[in-house]
């Protein structure tokens, strides 16, 4: 059976944009060269990667010297989050986060955890907000450093990152953002901002995946995890991708672009699912906030119903989509993002991920609100607790 081809798990990844791809081939072949090396090749190699150097920090509006490559996000995560712990004289203190991080910023903290130090994992709202006042009662006088996301991986909640970044220098204390899901999505200058550590990555960008970046704010201390040459302003040992640096650097510089022209169409598309689905489908919810979120991301709950069962038949008809956050949609475990917003493991179960990207078109959307109420519709009515759910609210 031939059918329409739909994706929209922009989230989870994107393709690799041709104008980046066209920027990287060169560096996989003539301009192969070393970046260490002191010879032609070596230059032209070392000149890619301070050429895209300065196009990430430009989109961020950053000085050059304060980026560092990594090889993803999870890598500028741990580098952030740790490394900062380790440039301290002992490894003690408080560090402060929020419930529905990222694994990656999750995972780094409990194993700051092990280390001795304490971590606090603030609540959330119903939309997924971290509110003010909340991380202000949570401020202690060896809190070192706050982590908590731009905008959240699954429900595309977007955070007052620029307050949070006040209240943890009013007591002292660095902030981190993990803005992966925010990159080239809305605009960010870091200045403006005041945070003093930023997480990106490459591949939910239209850049190829295994590059990364991390922002570190000048003046601000941090300890590499991994040992070897000098790199990355001896953050970050080991041989640049630079053909991975070059697209992350050319996938930034369009970015910058598309915010102007792609994200408010994007935006619109994704408004008009929205409104779809909930105005057709009955017992159907919008996770997240209505308002603070990302332009492409649509979050929806479905009750009496599975998301993977709904992601399966989805799939069966060319359309893409995530129950979650990619890291962990094979797990069978209910999002703790979902359970952290207060929605009980049946609901949390029931939850579908839709992002757009700059493929998708108002053809998309229409095939999109033609086939979800219809598995919808199929599975309530094959479920014990769906039949007739239809039917009333």
């Amino acid at each position: 059976m031939s059918v329409k081809k739909v994706y929209v798990d922009h989230s989870a990844t994107s393709p690799v944009d041709p104008l980046v791809l066209e920027a990287m081939l060169p560096y996989f072949s003539d301009r192969f060269g070393n970046p260490s090396a002191l010879y032609s090749q070596g230059r032209d190699a070392h000149e890619g990667v301070e050429v895209a150097r300065a196009k990430v920090a430009d989109a961020l509006g950053a000085e050059a010297d304060e980026i560092i490559f990594t090889s993803g996000g999870t890598e500028s995560d741990n580098l952030g989050i740790i490394g900062t712990a380790l440039a301290r004289e002992q490894m003690k203190g408080h560090v402060i986060t929020s419930s529905i991080e990222h694994l990656a910023v999750l995972n780094s903290c409990k194993h700051l955890e092990e280390c001795g130090i304490d971590v606090t994992y603030l609540p959330v709202n119903e939309y997924g907000e971290v509110g003010l006042d909340v991380l202000q009662d949570a401020m202690r006088d060896d809190t070192f450093l706050v982590s908590i996301g731009y905008a959240n991986q699954e429900i595309g909640t977007i955070q007052k990152i620029g307050e949070m970044a006040e209240i943890a220098h009013d007591n002292g204390a660095l902030l981190h953002t993990d803005a992966v899901q925010a990159v080239g999505k809305v605009p960010i200058n870091v200045k403006d901002l005041d945070v003093d550590l930023l997480t990106l990555s490459g591949h939910k960008i239209y850049g190829p995946k295994g590059i990364g970046a991390l922002y570190v704010k000048k003046g601000v201390s941090i300890e590499p995890m991994q040992h070897g040459g000098g790199h990355e302003r001896r953050l970050r040992a080991g041989t640049e991708n630079v053909p991975g640096i070059v697209g992350l650097g050319r996938a930034m510089e369009l970015g910058q672009e598309w915010l102007e022209t792609d994200i408010p169409r994007i935006k619109g598309l994704r408004d008009r699912l929205i409104s779809g689905i909930l105005g057709s489908i009955e017992n159907s919810y919008l996770n997240g906030h209505p308002d603070r979120r990302l332009p492409h991301n649509a979050h929806f709950r479905f009750s009496f119903i599975e998301g993977e069962a709904i992601l399966l038949n989805l799939d069966y008809y060319g359309i893409s989509a995530s129950t979650g956050s990619a890291c962990s949609s094979r797990s069978l475990k209910a999002s703790h993002v979902l359970l952290a917003i207060g929605l009980k493991h049946e609901d949390a179960h029931g939850s579908l991920r839709f992002t757009l990207g700059r493929s998708n078109t108002e053809e998309d959307i229409d095939w999109l609100l033609v086939k979800v109420p219809e598995i919808v519709a199929k599975l309530r009515e094959i479920s014990p607790l769906g039949r007739g759910a239809d039917k009333e609210r």
